[in-house]
């Protein structure tokens, strides 16, 4: 007998790279637009630096309350899936085997290899196979609160210490180049990564993200010389 093949695959990192590709380019972009904002209405650097760090707190802190309190509502509802699937399971064993068998029938399976497989597979496990092939829940795929949360505000402030460097390294008048040049760059270099992480084209996901990017520092950064020069 050959040894066992285990496979890794990409499906287990869905839930911690959701979040951290959003907190990160969410910090990135949101920073670097507040940044350039501010900048264009001829704040001084100081005012510059202090807004961008009051953004970084207040977008980690939103991020991580944001993605805490989503992500647990998904677990409540697969928490709630799953009470209701045991109770069924309590009051009616036979009926939900036939569920299970139909639901195998219809991936193709014979009839009676289903009723066999469903029978072993619920005298093995009975919710752990409902809950994977009737409510399509997964170790994989679960949500997980606590990790998203500091998965979204970890990423968020180091994307957001992006921006913030530029303000500090660039002249004063090449502040708005500098900060939105180097957030560009890494909105691209984010996209590809989390592209190459979950096995997508890498390409198309970078310039996903960096149209986005520039769309919002560009409207920022009007926004702010308008109001700029109106004061």
């Amino acid at each position: 007998m050959g040894a066992l093949h285990f496979e890794k695959h990409r499906t287990d990192r869905i839930g911690w790279l959701r979040a951290a590709v959003l907190g990160a380019n969410d910090g990135i972009v949101s920073t670097a637009s507040l940044v350039a904002g501010v900048a264009a209405a001829q704040a001084s650097r100081g005012d510059v630096l202090l807004t961008g760090v009051a953004g970084l707190v207040a977008g980690a802190m939103s991020m991580a309350a944001g993605e805490y309190v989503s992500v647990s509502s998904q677990a409540d509802t697969e928490a709630a899936d799953r009470r209701r699937e045991t109770a069924e399971l309590a009051a009616n064993p036979a009926a939900e085997r036939d569920e299970l068998a139909a639901i195998y029938t219809q991936r193709g399976l014979d009839p009676a290899l289903a009723q066999q497989v469903a029978e072993q597979l619920m005298a093995h496990d009975a919710l752990a196979a409902h809950s994977r092939d009737e409510l399509g829940l997964s170790d994989a795929t679960a949500a997980r609160p606590l990790q998203a949360a500091f998965a979204s505000a970890a990423t968020f402030a180091l994307g957001a210490a992006l921006p913030l460097g530029m303000v500090l390294l660039a002249p004063p008048p090449l502040l708005i180049p500098y900060v939105t040049g180097a957030s560009v760059l890494c909105l691209a270099l984010l996209g590809a990564l989390g592209a190459y992480a979950g096995g997508a084209p890498v390409g198309k996901a970078a310039l996903r993200v960096t149209f986005w990017g520039i769309a919002a520092m560009a409207l920022t950064a009007w926004v702010g010389a308008l109001f700029g020069a109106a004061v």
